[in-house]
């Protein structure tokens, strides 16, 4: 389901999220590669990479659920980081790989926001509502890894209409889109 709440409930709650969001040109550490950013350093422990995804396991994801937790918080690049490592070994070309290609595409757009480029975020937002529309037609069901494909075409067209405010303070975690992805429970409620 995708919903407008105020107060995102956490599907991860034990990860800590960053101290601020990144994107390029926002004048903060490069999270990776700046020895200030939130996340250099970060090695995954053996065993401890990312699991492939599947429809059938994707509430017990850790990268999936971090993914969607970022996202929802207003950590469009860092979402995009979490879903990319994950699409890396479920696999480019299969359909949890094209279903992880429109999330991280649809993050593209928040980052896109935060840039300032509107032109970015509508070829980013409608690449995923286009991938989703791929994936549900493949997979010929309603609700994929517990996102309900016609919401997530939704919200996809929707990101790539809408007016963006331009004012917003570098590496602070706002929300640019006006929905929250929030999955139906594992039993499809």
């Amino acid at each position: 389901m995708i919903t407008a709440e105020a107060d995102i409930e956490r599907l991860y709650p034990t990860q800590q999220v960053p101290d601020y969001t990144y994107y390029p040109g926002s004048g903060m550490p490069h999270p990776m590669r700046d020895p200030k950013g939130h996340s250099y350093g970060r090695k995954h422990t053996p065993g401890q990479g990312p699991k492939a995804l599947s429809n059938e396991n994707w509430h017990l994801n850790r990268n999936y659920l971090m993914g969607l937790d970022f996202f929802n918080l207003g950590f469009y690049w860092e979402a995009h980081e979490e879903w990319e490592r994950l699409w890396r070994v479920s696999g480019a070309d299969t359909t949890v790989g094209r279903f992880l290609k429109g999330l991280i595409k649809l993050a593209a757009a928040g980052v896109k926001v935060r840039e300032r480029s509107i032109h970015g975020v509508r070829r980013h937002a409608a690449s995923a509502g286009e991938m989703f529309a791929d994936v549900a037609a493949e997979a010929d069901i309603d609700v994929y890894c517990g996102l309900e494909f016609i919401r997530l075409q939704f919200a996809a067209d929707r990101a790539a209409q809408l007016a963006y405010k331009k004012d917003h303070e570098p590496g602070t975690p706002i929300r640019v889109f006006p929905f929250v992805l929030k999955p139906v429970s594992a039993d499809g409620n």
